[in-house]
């Protein structure tokens, strides 16, 4: 393995990655960097390459082209157990015939730790994720998250700082998931290790991860902070991947004048996606906008309720309300929002568009800010 300049903040790096299946192009040409000591979520639907990405940095696959460096060493080439790294895997991978000491023990013996170091290990890892008096069971007498937890010892074990986790909650039961997710996080800030975790799941990437790298069709679409992806979504898939429910988009031109005048972009006469947070719209009198939809349905969710709109030009709007709604299927509502926290894209490729945002309440002298 090949030693270049080494930035100590920097675990892995990734420059000009590409991975293709014959004709079909998985990974395009990446530049990516892991902060030491982040969780790093790959975010995506099915089939946008993250677990390709995943394998290729554990040296499960081989790069057609690029290089793969960690802690400032280059091991593109080099064999999967001399990368310094452990996996958990969605399957959970353990050994049906051996207990959940042996299962975690069972990568040290064969590295040829020593017995007294082993059995220390294993002690430390059974406290840091509360499977203590459970070593002698098997896994088929433990629950989902108990096995995920089995896995994830197994990792601490190993003594790496860097662990690959390729989706390893999708087994678990929703409430199971929050629970382990938050044991993840957790186990990841007190051990300090750098974690990669494949999710197509973005509420899992939203609560656990330092960065997100949301990814489509082999490429990055955005990399930043749950909150930068939230709050300045990069395109309009961003925009419709991240949140839950996520942005309402709508086709600028099926709007009323007085709305499209209030959110213009610069750059002339650009076709353009307007997208409001389910949080910012206002459900008010007919009356007093000339925004309206007729009510499809009513989810009252405990603390908020979600209204969905069908609006004349065909869009369907989800409306996050904070309190129990009295509408009822059919009833027709005015929509509004502020202008400040809507946001434009262009709607031929949805990149994000720099406008103009009117707000305030005196029309006869409205402010102009410039928002990205």
């Amino acid at each position: 393995m090949q030693e270049t300049n080494m930035n100590t903040d920097v675990a892995i790096r990734l420059t000009g990655i590409s991975k293709s299946w014959g004709a079909h192009q998985v990974i395009k040409s990446l530049d990516l960097e892991f902060g030491r000591g982040q969780l790093v979520a790959l975010l995506g639907p099915s089939g946008c390459g993250k677990s390709t990405l995943l394998r290729l940095l554990a040296g499960l696959e081989t790069p057609d082209s690029g290089r793969v460096e960690i802690d400032g060493k280059d091991v593109t080439a080099a064999a999967p157990s001399a990368r310094g790294l452990s996996m958990v895997f969605q399957s959970y991978a353990l050994f049906p015939h051996l207990n959940i000491a042996e299962n975690i023990c069972f990568g040290m013996q064969v590295r040829g730790v020593h017995a007294a170091e082993r059995r220390q290990r294993l002690q430390d890892a059974l406290a840091l994720t509360n499977l203590q008096g459970l070593e002698q069971r098997k896994p088929a007498q433990l629950s989902g998250g108990q096995r995920q937890r089995v896995a994830l010892a197994r990792a601490i074990v190993a003594g790496h700082s860097i662990c690959l986790m390729d989706e390893p909650l999708s087994n678990l039961d929703a409430k199971l998931r929050h629970s382990v997710r938050h044991e993840i996080r957790a186990l990841q800030q007190r051990l300090g290790m750098t974690v990669v975790y494949v999710t197509h799941d973005q509420t899992e990437a939203m609560g656990m991860a330092d960065k997100i790298v949301l990814m489509n069709a082999g490429g990055i679409v955005q990399s930043g902070t749950p909150a930068e992806l939230y709050e300045t979504p990069a395109t309009a898939f961003s925009a419709s991947f991240i949140g839950s429910p996520p942005m309402m988009l709508m086709a600028a031109e099926k709007l009323p004048p007085p709305l499209r005048a209030g959110i213009a972009p610069i750059g002339g006469d650009v076709n353009t996606l307007i997208g409001v947070r389910p949080e910012h719209f206002h459900i008010v009198a007919p009356s007093s906008t000339e925004l309206f939809g007729t009510v499809t349905g009513v989810e009252f969710q405990g603390a908020e309720s979600y209204i969905y709109l069908d609006l004349p030009g065909g869009d369907d709007i989800i409306v996050r309300s904070p309190e129990k709604s009295r509408l009822k299927l059919g009833d027709r509502v005015g929509l509004g929002w502020n202008p400040v926290d809507a946001h434009v894209f262009a709607a031929d490729d949805g990149r994000r568009l720099l406008r103009l945002a009117r707000y305030g309440h005196d029309s006869a002298t409205p402010k102009l800010a410039a928002v990205l």
